[in-house]
This record gives C-alpha cells, structure tokens and sequence, in this order.
C-alpha cells in the first residue's frame, strides 16, 4: 500500500465503493443503464466530418478567408464526368450532347468541355502593350518602304542588309510567355479536353454549392449519376463508359473509406479482444465482466461527443477502437487480481473489496494519468488533437468509472447465483517461468537490453517528417487515379487558391505583385500562371484598335508572294490578328468569365492562383502558401490567397511547432500527477522510466526502419506516454507490499502488463490494417510502441529493479521486494 495518507484513503474509498456495489448490484446496475440509455441517446445523431478545415480553428486566417471564398464562389474544385474507351471523334459528340444538357441540371453552375486558347489567340494583340503595337506599326511601315524601293528600278541598294522584320512572332512569343503557363508546351492543340491515346474526354461540371458540405457533393453525384444512367450512350461505342471524378466525387469516396474503416475497425477490435479474452481468462462469463463495463463507458463517452461537439473527425472517429483496448486492461488487472484473492480462499466481497483498493487504485491513478496526457493533446489548436485529447481523456476516466460502477456489480450477482471463478495458478505458467530466471539472469538481460536500446536510440537523427499529403490518403480510389489524369489532360490544377478582391484595382494590385514575386524567384517560383478578369479584359482597347486598325491597313497593302516563307506560312492567322475587335467582360468565354465571377454575378473580384508544383507535396505548398501571402496594397492593408493548399500548410506548420510542446506537456503532466498519487518523486521516476526509454526507443526505431512521422501519427507519442506508464505503476505498488514475493508477484501482475498492452495494442491493430493510410501509420506506430514497451517491461524493467535491490542489499538497505 502507498505510504502517502491521500493514496490511502482513495484506496479505502474505493474499496468500500466497489464493496457497496458488489452488496446492492441491482441498484448499480440500474444505474449504469440509465447512464448508457443516455449517452446513447445523445450520441444518436453523431455524424463522421473528413473535411481538412474542421482540423483548423476558426480564428485561423486561412480558415476564415476559406470560409469568405465558400460563400462568394462557392465550393473549389468541379465534379468532373470523363467519357472514355471510345474513337476521338465519338468521345467530341459525347462532349457536345452532353454538356448542354448537363448545364441545365438543378445543382449544376456551368460546364466548362472546351479550351478558351482559341479567343485569346485571336485576340492576342490587344494583350501587348500600346508601345509594342506602335513598334509593330512602324516595322510594317519600313517594311512597306523596303518593298517600294525594291519595286523601284532606279533604286540602288549600297549595302546587303536584309530586310525589315515584321514583329508579330515576337509580340506572340513574348505574350505565350507572360500568360501561357507552364505545361501548355505539352498540351493537345485540340480544343476538347480530349486525350486520344487514353481515349477519353473530359466535361467539369462546376456545381452551385460547396464541396465541404458532404450532403451538398451527394446530392450534386446523385443527380449527375441519375442524369447518365438515363442517357443512350451505345451510340457512342460499344466499349463506352463514363466515370466521375474531381473533388466532389473524391470527397465522397474519402469519406466511405474513412467510414468503412471506422465500421470494420471497431468489429474487427471488438472480435480480436474476445477472442484474446477468451484466451486469457477460459472463461466465458471472465469476456464478459470485462467487456461490459468497457462498452457502458464508451456508450457515455460517444454521449459526452455528442453532446459537445456533434460529430467526430479523422482521429476521434476511431477513439472506440482505441478506447476499447484501453479499457479492457483495467478489467484484466481487476479480475485477475480479483481471481487470485478469491484462489486464496476470500469471499467474493473481500475479494472485491481487497481488488479495487489495490489494483483498483493502481488502476484509477493510470486512468487518471493516461487521462492528462490526454488532456496536454488538448492545448493543441490542431482540431483533430484539441478534441482527440478531450474525448480520450474523458473516455479513460469514463472508463474506470464504469468498471467501478459494474464490474463489482457484476461479480455480486455471479456469485449469488454460484459462480465461481477458475483456480488461479501463480506459479504456472510461461511469465512464472520468466519471474524464476530472471533472477539468475538479471545482470545479462539488463546489458542486451541496454546495449539494445543504446543501438535503438543512436538512429534518432535518421527519423524524419512526411510532408507528402498523398500518402496519407487513398491513392489507390479509382476517383483519385483519374483525378490525376485530368491534370494531365487539362495542363493545370483544377484547384488554384484564390484571392478575393473588393474592386478592380484592388484586383490589379494583386496581380501585378503575385508576378512580380514570380519573376523575382525566376525558376524557383512556385506559381505558375495567374489569372483575373482585369488581366482578361485589357486596358486602353480604345487606343490599341486603333493602332491594330492601322496594321491592318498596312498588312494588307505588302504582297505575301514576297515575304519569307515563314511570315507567307502564318499570313491569313496574321491578317486574322489584325482583323479582331475590341471586347468587354461578356465577350469572354463563358467557362473563363464564370470562373472569374461569384455566385451573384459580379459582387466582388477574383484572382486565380495556379501552382507550378503538385500541392500535395507539403514542403512544396509551404513555399507556395509563403509566396501567395502577405500581399501588401497601396492602402496599407494586406490580403492572402485562400484555398485548401493554405489549410495543409497551415496545419503541417502547427503540427510541426505544438508536436514537441506536446510531448514535453504530456510528460510533465504524468509526472506531477504520479508524484502527487504516490506520493514520492523518485516513485513517480521510476515508474515512469519504462516509458520514457520506450519513446527514446520507438523514436530511434522509426528511423532505423524509414518509418515517418505525420500530422497524424505524431499523435502516437503522448499517447503512448499515457497508456504504458500504468505498467510500471502495477508492478512497483504491487512489489512494495509488505512480505511480496517476486516470483509470484511477477507471475501475476506480469500476465496482466502483457494482456492489458496486448489489448491496448487491439485497438490501434484496427487502424493499422484500416484502408486509409493516415490512418494505417498511426496503427502501426502505435504497435511498435506497445511491442517495444512490453520488452522493457518484462525484461529490461524487472532486471534493472533487481540490480536495485541487489545494490541496496549490499549496502545494508531494506530491498523492495523479496525474490523467492
């Protein structure tokens, strides 16, 4: 029993509770059914949330301008219908028939199946600048001049210079380079978004609503999918098919993976810790004891989330899984002890009684301790954190609560209707037969094991952190496959971040200072073109078709029959230059012009910003995310890009800050509350340090192994500082009862440490066999923790212990323990 007066009258406290329990079993019972009907109640309507900008508070700048940007424009991203397997030709009539129709449907904005290159290019010259034109003029005037003199017999030419150049190709040249982006060197000259040799074309559908709000991109699929099932499309070939991709449809197909995960991890969990159960206790009636109250206090703690938050997101959605693991390692500490009493002839309320006020506290201060590392995840403002910690914490707490409140109920009733448990052997057994040579072993175990951990440790400095947001989703969905495709088809993002703007100068301001900050990085920029209706719709077109008039007139008196063959081979598309008129804002293609307008016509401005690298690379969209903020305007006032690439980079910088803030609360926490449960420093040290030289561990092994951490899995580390720290705490309370036996003790509590890290280690095995990879790495961390852990414990722990004692004993100390 702990020396500290506190830690005594909890024990008492909870023995007499659990007692009171075991004699009036009904009422408890009734109790915890009230409670469950609740939490049951209130966790009814809880829904699964996916969407990144959930995981960001509010007050987040990215995440407001991302709201701002959803009310005005809508959501990012198109629904996007592909045609495929089937001739070019058959694949552009798809595209005609189809894209009409699909415009007039009820959630659909606009259909965007056609390159706009084709305006611009006729166009082109009202894109140079005034000087360039008038330049222009005057090479055809000499040019003009040089043909006359040449016409002129008396002329003589002193010298062999060559004629005047007429600068259309270079005006052109210098245009594809200020406006054309990057990829389109490698772009199909066809106007269909068409690929001939994959043999499919492309429609994007920009739907009306947002793509964040699931019930939105179901309802926006749904009737896509309605609208071509009705269709004939036989006519189209006997092999063609259409698919759906873009973000709309990928944002459903993450979301049944996360929700299929979510259901086949918590059966598989459920079906796993039976069956370990079974294992573990050869009884049916022992699952059950430890099961149920397991279950009672997951029902309050889904209660207590629904209740406060509403819903769960990527992390909490699969604190069941968890949670159930968790908790069942109290009820293997509890029952097993509870067995081993009542095999030393006790009644089944002594042995109760006796259980909770020594296993029971043993268990209270690890589920309290787990509890508060927990609740240091809670500082974080990364969502998914901030609420995993809440919910986790109040669940352990939940947790043993229940098991006070039902497990001696439960054993109450079973023994008044003549149950007993099996014969507990202590000296039987694999784990007996470790607790025998360890002692005659100590010294060789504690160096492998160090020497092992010392090995482990110096592999630090080769663990390193995933910034690639792609392999923490589900590439592997034929949405996401094709998704990648269509970049390729269509030469560009279909996600650019987007900077609202208040009035057209405000809108050129932008742009000037997004190309300026492109230019200045040259090669290293990491936008690739920027698009807005001012850029679109030139200035001074009053003045430049008046100068392009007069090149007209002048193109049109040279004879082409003259001129060099490359300037004879372009003549028509010059003249066709010249010949263009001026145009307004509606002149524009209509795919281009709706891009660039709000919901409500023209309230407000836009600026498209396209990357010139894949965003799915976080250290790329860091630098993306740095060069598109900050844009400083003439007022005084800055504004920033707005997208979903700015809510990853956000959230991988704030992961990266808060992950050692973390980790360091998590283990203070621990620390100060171990220290004030058990009333010693050193206690609190020295129960703790299996822990810590388990994370020490872990972290070299992760680098040993090329395993990353992410902002998904650095979860992993407080939580294992909360949940392995109750390994140390059972061992040492139980070693320092007076006249323990090391043997026996080991026997017994050691079974208990190997079947609660096994459980605890079930929960996260249902992550890391889940379909999502984000998830897959937080289950697979986790174990290599817990496998780790477990080595420490059994092996490592006890042999420094007994290093301990057999120091002390030299020296004349009392030993904590006596070995047998």
């Amino acid at each position: 029993m702990s020396d500290n007066g506190l830690a005594q009258r909890m024990e008492k406290a909870m023995g007499a509770l659990a007692a009171r329990h075991h004699r009036k079993p009904w009422q408890a019972l009734a109790l915890a059914a009230v409670l469950v009907v609740a939490g049951g109640f209130f966790a009814r309507k809880l829904s699964l949330s996916s969407d990144l900008v959930g995981l960001l508070p509010k007050s987040f700048p990215s995440v407001q301008d991302l709201e701002k940007l959803r009310s005005r424009f809508g959501g990012q991203g198109y629904l996007v219908v592909v045609g495929q397997n089937a001739d070019p030709d058959k694949l552009k009539q798809f595209a005609d028939d189809m894209a009409p129709k699909l415009a007039q449907l009820s959630e659909i904005r606009y259909v965007n199946y056609q390159r706009s290159d084709t305006f611009f290019e006729e166009h082109a010259l009202y894109y140079a600048d005034l000087e360039d034109l008038e330049a222009l003029e005057k090479q055809i005037d000499a040019r003009i001049t040089w043909e006359k003199q040449q016409a002129n017999p008396l002329f003589v030419q002193l010298d062999d210079a060559p004629p005047p150049d007429i600068g259309i190709a270079g005006i052109q040249r210098k245009l594809e380079q200020k406006f054309r982006r990057n990829a389109s060197a490698q772009q199909s000259k066809d106007r269909y978004y068409l690929d001939p040799e994959e043999r499919m074309v492309v429609l994007m559908l920009k739907p009306k609503g947002n793509s964040a709000d699931l019930s939105v991109a179901k309802k926006v699929v749904a009737q896509v999918d309605e609208f071509l099932s009705k269709q004939d499309l036989s006519k189209y070939g006997p092999g063609f098919q259409t698919v759906l991709s873009g973000t709309y449809k990928k944002k459903i197909d993450h979301q049944n993976v996360i929700t299929n995960d979510l259901a086949r991890a918590s059966s598989i969990a459920l079906v796993l810790l039976i069956i370990y159960l079974v294992f573990h206790f050869r009884s049916a009636l022992g699952v059950v004891f430890t099961l149920v109250p397991v279950m009672a206090g997951l029902a309050c703690t889904y209660g207590f989330v629904g209740l406060s938050y509403g819903k769960v997101n990527l992390l909490t959605g699969f604190l069941g899984a968890v949670l159930g693991g968790l908790g069942v390692e109290h009820g293997i500490h509890l029952l097993g002890r509870y067995t081993t009493l009542r095999s030393e002839g006790k009644s089944s309320q002594e042995a109760v009684e006796d259980a909770f006020s020594h296993t029971g506290f043993s268990a209270l201060i690890s589920a309290v301790v787990a509890a508060l590392t927990f609740l240091s995840l809670s500082i974080s403002e990364f969502a998914a954190f901030h609420e995993f910690g809440i919910i986790a914490a109040v669940g352990m707490l939940m947790s043993i609560a229940a098991y006070v409140l039902i497990l001696p109920a439960l054993l109450g009733v079973a023994s008044r209707w003549g149950w007993t448990p099996r014969e507990h052997v202590g000296s039987a057994g694999p784990l007996a037969m470790l607790a025998r040579w360890l002692p005659r072993s100590y010294r060789g175990v504690a160096i492998v094991v160090a020497v092992g951990l010392v090995a482990l440790i110096s592999q630090v400095g080769r663990l390193s952190f995933n910034y690639d947001a792609n392999k923490l989703e589900d590439m592997t969905l034929p949405s996401v496959r094709l998704d990648r495709r269509m970049d390729k088809i269509l030469g560009y993002s279909q996600s650019p971040v987007v900077v609202l703007t208040d009035s057209q100068e405000m809108e050129r301001q932008v742009v000037q200072q997004l190309n300026a900050r492109k230019a200045e990085r040259g090669n290293d920029s990491t936008i690739d073109f920027v698009r807005s209706m001012d850029e679109l719709v030139p200035e001074q077109q009053d003045k430049k078709a008046a100068v392009i008039q007069a090149i007209r007139q002048r193109l049109e008196k040279l004879d082409p029959e003259r001129l060099p063959t490359d300037l004879q081979a372009n003549w028509d598309s010059y003249l066709k230059l010249a010949r263009a008129s001026a145009f307004q804002k509606q002149d524009l293609p209509e795919p281009v012009r709706r891009e660039l307008e709000g919901l409500e016509g023209n309230k407000g401005g836009v600026v498209l910003v396209y990357a010139a690298i894949n965003l799915a690379d976080g250290y790329g969209t860091r630098r993306f995310t740095k060069e598109v903020r900050g844009l400083k305007l003439s007022d005084g006032t800055q504004v920033s890009a707005a997208g979903e690439a700015l809510i990853v980079a956000d959230i991988l910088d704030m992961v990266a800050q808060e992950g050692p803030r973390i980790l360091a609360a998590a283990i203070l926490s621990v620390l100060v509350a171990m220290w004030i449960t058990l009333g010693k420093l050193r206690s609190a040290l020295i129960c703790m340090l299996p822990t810590l030289l388990s994370i020490a561990g872990l972290v070299g092994l992760m680098g040993l192994l090329g395993i990353q951490f992410n902002y998904l899995n650095l979860v992993v580390l407080p939580v294992l500082v909360g949940t392995t720290v109750d390994a140390g705490v059972h061992l040492i309370q139980r070693l320092s009862e007076p006249g323990s036996d090391f043997i026996a003790v080991y026997a017994e509590t050691g079974r208990a440490i190997t079947g609660g890290l096994l459980t605890s280690a079930i929960g996260f095995l249902a992550l890391a066999i889940a379909q999502h990879p984000g998830l897959n790495s937080i289950g697979n961390v986790a174990n290599l923790g817990f496998g780790l852990n477990l080595v420490i414990v059994l092996l490592g722990f006890p042999a420094l212990l007994l290093l301990v004692e057999r120091w002390r004993r030299k020296h004349g100390t009392t030993a904590p323990a006596q070995e047998s």
